[in-house]
């Protein structure tokens, strides 16, 4: 589908692949390999694939490719790989791209998990490795060194929204010939402009607004075709990450309504974070769409809307979080995020339960901090049940 057409038409139509019989809803594929007319065909596809050619499902499958298909062309990238989970992919994309002795700058408000393979799989296979206050540009720059491969952050962090200025960081790690790999989750396909800002590789869990529905883990990784095709498309289909085809066909059919849900989600913890800003049981309300938000002006730029999740501070500490939370009756307490349902997590005794005290605090994951990803509920219920909750905490 071409780019005359809108981002929420390409979500319906984008990559469509159709059997013999003419289906309208997207076909799953489920197999595990191909079958070839003949053996000189099997010799020539081992050669080179086409473009809708496949030989074994840890390469491609068609329900997949129409996932790829779909998404690239909404993300504005030339090509995507989907992989079987999030962390599947920001493995791949950092394990694919990086060798003994490079250095990568990452910003050091990361996802548990993604700090792992930093941390501890990439410096034990001789990678050096740099972390830096994502929001201070003067940091990024005195850390940035001609031998830096790729640059590493998360566009708003998880859970405390810290927003990082793609554009900048990535003029900076460009002038030094580094990549820009970007994990996109929380600002969604629908508001991203990262590659047009510079970013060359970003990374999304499908497991969240993709979905966005629960029913599946998936990852995707999107750049140029030379990238996806190159080095991570080797590296991607000997490890075996893939995604099930009816994985697939759960994430298309989530790309479908994916616009309309993020919007009106959107739209909702907008309302939320206007109504419960200067609660007294709070010691911050963080919602990068408020005012209020350190990077706000940067987020109008970037995006243009903050988001579906935020984050409330409780003035009380653990125990104040943990009574609203038992308090909620509208939600539920979980630990994914872009959900139809709203999800309430408590990040110091579960996402990032495995950080020290001492990194939560200089991430500003307090024992009072609450992450909710906003869901499709009636913004009034969520703001009055959700206020009655923090009346006892």
């Amino acid at each position: 589908m071409t780019d005359e057409f809108k981002p929420r038409t390409k979500l319906v139509h984008g990559g469509t692949r159709r059997s013999q019989y003419n289906e309208v809803s997207e076909a799953i594929f489920m197999t595990q390999g191909f079958v070839y007319d003949t053996a000189e065909q099997a010799e020539a596809r081992f050669q080179e694939t086409g473009p809708d050619e496949f030989i074994y499902a840890r390469y491609g499958n068609p329900t997949v490719a129409m996932f790829e298909d779909r998404i690239a062309q909404l993300e504005g990238a030339e090509a995507a790989f989907a992989t079987a989970s999030g962390m599947a992919a920001v493995n791949n994309a950092l394990m694919s791209m990086l060798k003994a002795g490079d250095h990568v700058v990452a910003a050091r408000a990361l996802f548990g998990s993604c700090l792992y393979i930093l941390e501890k799989v990439l410096v034990r296979y001789g990678v050096e490795l740099t972390l830096v206050d994502g929001t201070d540009l003067e940091q990024w720059k005195a850390a940035l060194r001609p031998d830096t491969a790729l640059v590493f952050f998360e566009t708003t962090s998880n859970p405390t929204l810290e927003v990082i200025d793609i554009a900048a960081v990535a003029e900076l790690a460009h002038a030094v010939g580094a990549l820009v790999v970007v994990d996109n989750v929380f600002a969604t396909p629908i508001y991203s402009r990262a590659i047009e800002l510079g970013a060359d590789v970003v990374v999304y869990s499908a497991t969240k607004h993709i979905d966005g529905q629960g029913r599946a883990l998936g990852g995707v990784v999107l750049g140029s075709e030379a990238f996806i095709k190159g080095d991570f498309f080797a590296y991607s289909k000997h490890t075996g990450a893939a995604l099930s085809p009816f994985n697939a066909w759960l994430m298309l059919k989530g790309l479908e309504t994916m616009d309309l849900r993020v919007r009106a989600q959107t739209d909702s913890a907008e309302k939320i974070a206007a109504a419960l800003h200067g609660h007294d049981k709070l010691a911050r309300m963080i919602y990068p769409g408020h005012a209020s938000h350190a990077q706000y002006d940067l987020v109008q730029r970037q995006t243009g809307k903050g988001g579906t999740v935020i984050a409330l501070d409780l003035a009380g500490g653990q125990e104040a979080a943990f009574r609203f939370l038992n308090a909620v009756k509208v939600g539920v307490i979980s630990n994914n995020l872009g959900d139809a349902k709203s999800i309430l997590t408590h990040p110091a005794t579960t996402t990032h339960s495995s950080l020290t005290e001492e990194q939560r605090q200089a991430l500003g994951i307090t024992r009072g901090l609450v992450r909710i990803s906003v869901g499709l509920e009636d913004p009034e219920d969520l703001v009055a049940d959700w206020s009655a909750a923090l009346a006892q905490a």
